[in-house]
């Protein structure tokens, strides 16, 4: 694999015993620990809360049609995937986001979004099918509503097929119910976007069962950045665990200005949404409204230092996901260093423990940190291909329990 490859080159000019038992750094017992935390990988499955289409193949069938079709639109010019491309890790590429308009902020990847605890980068759904309504109904994205879902489904006989299949019945009744339908068998598509093992995870798991040969693979500059990542620089404080995020919030000093006389409020503003929202898991769309899940939306309280503070995001695949921040101000992952390397702690407001302060790391050290980073990508993030779908057949695979309305 990539590791593999690389780590052989980390020796060349030894002999084939020199260069393994020189490549491998010799880490303390703490920084070992440290770096089992971020793992194993892949992780148990995740299950989109509040979705009763989540996992089952007709939702995921339907969801999969759903996401690459343009007709889902106002206009019929953008699908879901015009902003998250599979070549492009379910990404975009771009600083901000161009729907109808350009958007405020950054387009997240969907690999491993069924694993996050709040969804976008102001956290203002509760669940990935939420998450997805979003889009579909904003004026400045794909501004669909519920009448056109409709229309489009009954223009088309495989969709409506298999829309029968997963709710029982034809495409019709209440408008924002086909809306949340449409959500909802999206989110079992994406959720199913987990992605594969890096060279990172083939190190850390060598590292736990003492396998020196297979250590010594892992590239000496990315097991130089490891040791600053978990030991100097305190990245793990906050890209902890095996997606490399405690899936929560931060201020790192990205300035939060939209445009002038107009600031992005950040996690601040998207507790208000959730709480507002008409969809989050304590809506009667939910389907586990009463169930422990829900317990994160019911207590969740804005707080003044929440002002500008944006999700810490996970690190999977994130040297294919440029450009960086929620505002896509940092066009590479060196330049996202850099930030940290030299970033202004005044600029940072916090109510209790000052976390970050500059690095102030030399050129190396820099680029190990770099190397580090780009073996958290897993090969196929950027190849993923849809899986061809057997023809709908009617009255298949009907849904046992369709939703709560």
């Amino acid at each position: 694999g990539a590791g593999a490859g690389a780590g052989a080159g980390a020796g060349a000019g030894a002999g084939a015993g020199a260069a393994a038992s020189s490549a491998r750094l010799d880490f303390s017992p703490d920084e070992l620990a440290r770096i089992q935390r971020h793992g194993p990988w892949p992780p148990p499955t995740a299950r989109d809360t509040g979705n009763a289409q989540a996992g089952r193949p007709a939702a995921i069938a339907l969801g999969q049609r759903l996401f690459f079709d343009t007709r889902l639109s106002a206009g019929g010019r953008l699908a879901c995937a015009s902003c998250h491309q599979p070549a492009l890790a379910f990404a975009d590429g771009l600083p901000r986001g161009v729907g109808r308009a350009v958007l405020a902020r950054n387009t997240p990847s969907l690999w491993n979004a069924v694993h996050e605890r709040w969804l976008g980068w102001d956290g203002a759904a509760d669940s990935l099918w939420s998450q997805h309504l979003q889009p579909l109904r904003a004026a400045d994205e794909m501004a669909a509503h519920g009448r056109h879902v409709r229309r489009t489904l009954l223009a088309d006989a495989e969709l409506a097929c298999r829309y029968q299949q997963v709710y029982g019945a034809p495409p019709g009744g209440d408008a924002e119910q086909l809306l949340v339908h449409a959500a909802k068998a999206i989110a079992a598509f994406t959720a199913t976007l987990v992605s594969g093992r890096t060279p990172f995870d083939e190190f850390r798991d060598a590292l736990a069962r003492g396998d020196v040969a297979a250590a010594a693979r892992y590239p000496l500059p990315a097991q130089r950045g490891l040791r600053l990542f978990v030991g100097h620089g305190q990245c793990s404080t906050c890209h902890v665990g095996a997606r490399f995020s405690h899936g929560e919030f931060g201020d790192i000093g990205v300035p939060f200005f939209v445009r002038p006389g107009v600031v992005d409020s950040g996690r601040h503003g998207g507790i208000a949404a959730l709480r507002a929202s008409p969809y989050n898991l304590l809506s009667r769309w939910s389907d586990e409204r009463d169930g422990p899940a829900a317990v994160k939306t019911r207590h969740v309280q804005a707080e003044q230092r929440n002002f500008g503070e944006f999700k810490v995001p996970g690190l999977r695949n994130v040297a294919r996901t440029a450009p960086y921040m929620h505002n896509g101000s940092l066009p590479t992952l060196h330049a996202v260093v850099e930030h940290y390397d030299r970033m202004d702690p005044d600029r940072v407001h916090s109510d209790g423990e000052q976390i970050l302060k500059p690095l102030q790391l030399n050129a190396a050290q820099r680029a190990d940190l770099v190397a580090f980073l780009e073996t958290l990508s897993d090969p196929g993030a950027t190849t993923w291909r849809a899986p061809p779908l057997p023809p709908c057949r009617a009255g298949a695979g009907v849904s046992a329990s369709p939703e709560k309305p």
